[in-house]
């Protein structure tokens, strides 16, 4: 890897002599199925392997470990969804320093007891609000309120010092020049740490914001210019869903981003699956992202040499039913109705024999018979063959007479319903 006489970098190579003691250097793997796919030579940057099982030790820790000392007897705050608060945590751990961390009251178990695990006594863990952002107010005023030091999650300098190691690893592991550079956007401080490092050392590389489509609030914040709050997200990849970006993370992406991509929630449960399925690999929603961006990507990336940024794998498998069911949605395979059955003795046998066909499947079906209603309202999901299947399955009940709504786009009324 080239090096630089006083060099910009300087910060990043003294994080990464820091890091060495609590973070892996994490191998650069080639991803055969994935090249042959996209006819590119795709490799994964494996973050998931470290031991909080994602990147979030190096910013963490780096921080925290380049306090004061006085800073550090008065013990450290965060507030985080989850992979901040673990690196947090094992931090805490590792240096002998209190820490008080605020997840949302909505984190997946799995996150909040891998937070326990790592600070083993060290830590206090207080669940406050329905959102990042929601404890993230609580936890400031805890650190102001005590004296304590507020460890932000990405906009801080030192946090993204830390994440830039990434970025160093990657272009000493890489054997020919990298192309495209894929790093999934959540407040963005890997994306300011990789903007950091590569363009000083392989300004060459074009690097791919990825954001989910329900949280793109960089891409909010580089359409205004400045840093604004979205008044709503999809919390689903709770490991990039944060409604503001940094000060510090926007002017990086404003500087260095060569492109931000969004990618729909229910195309990130697709790669989850294929990736489990095919691969072997368990990643969660925000691990999958770069990988999900490719597809967007397709024809530019044609014999490039091209990185993906696997962030984490804190993936709770409670919520595997929920993956399936986000991306059977997204690809047109399970679809959902309120019907208006006609009450009337044999309207459910003419639905299953004259309305669906062969390979159409009954996964959900709740009917409560009313009297004195002429038509009693049925919530139907059906598991179809293909995505071709819908319009045929419109046509046959607009024929019969089968008054109906379509709801796999009310989100709020199918967790309602379903």
């Amino acid at each position: 890897m080239p090096t630089l006489t006083a060099s910009p970098l300087a910060a990043v190579y003294e994080a990464r002599q820091r890091l060495q003691r609590v973070a892996l250097h994490t191998p650069l793997q080639p991803q055969l199925r994935l090249s042959e796919q996209y006819g590119a030579n795709i490799m994964l940057k494996r973050e998931d392997l470290q031991p909080v099982r994602s990147y979030k030790i190096r910013g963490a820790f780096h921080a925290i470990a380049s306090l004061s000392e006085g800073a550090q007897a008065q013990g450290v705050v965060c507030a985080s969804a989850g992979n901040h608060a673990q690196g947090v945590a094992y931090a805490c751990q590792q240096l002998g320093i209190e820490g008080h961390i605020f997840m949302p009251v909505t984190t997946p178990h799995q996150k909040i007891d891998q937070v326990r695990h790592f600070g083993k006594g060290q830590v206090t863990l207080w669940l406050r609000g329905d959102t990042f952002d929601d404890c993230f107010v609580e936890a400031q005023a805890y650190a102001q309120t005590h004296g304590a030091q507020f460890i932000h999650p990405f906009d801080d300098p030192k946090i993204i010092e830390g994440q830039a190691t990434v970025a160093l690893e990657i272009l000493e592991d890489a054997q020919s020049p990298i192309d495209y550079l894929f790093v999934p956007i959540g407040g963005g401080g890997l994306a300011a740490g990789a903007i950091r490092v590569f363009s000083a050392l392989s300004p060459q590389t074009r690097i791919i914001g990825v954001e989910p489509e329900g949280a793109a609030s960089m891409q909010a914040a580089l359409a205004a210019g400045e840093v604004v709050t979205l008044p709503e997200i999809d919390k689903f990849v709770d490991g990039a869903a944060v409604k503001r970006v940094g000060v510090h993370t926007l002017a990086a992406c404003q500087e260095g981003l060569h492109a931000l991509t969004t990618v729909p929630e229910g195309q990130i449960c697709c790669t989850i699956l294929a990736l489990y399925n095919r691969d072997a690999l368990v990643v969660e929603p925000a691990g999958a992202l770069s990988i999900a961006a490719l597809e967007q990507w397709r024809e530019a990336l044609v014999g490039k040499n091209v990185v993906c940024v696997v962030s984490g794998s804190n993936n709770d498998i409670l919520r595997t039913e929920e993956i399936r069911e986000r991306a059977m949605r997204y690809q047109g395979l399970k679809h959902y109705f309120l019907v208006r059955f006609p009450q009337r003795s044999g309207a459910l046998k003419e639905f299953v024999n004259d309305i669906l066909e062969e390979g159409d499947d009954i996964t959900f079906f709740q009917y409560i018979k009313k009297n004195n209603r002429e038509y009693g309202p049925v919530v139907v999901g059906l598991e179809v063959p293909s995505p071709e299947a819908l319009p045929r399955l419109n046509a046959r009940m607009q024929v019969r007479n089968f008054q109906y709504e379509y709801i796999n786009n009310h989100e709020a009324l199918l967790q309602l319903l379903v």
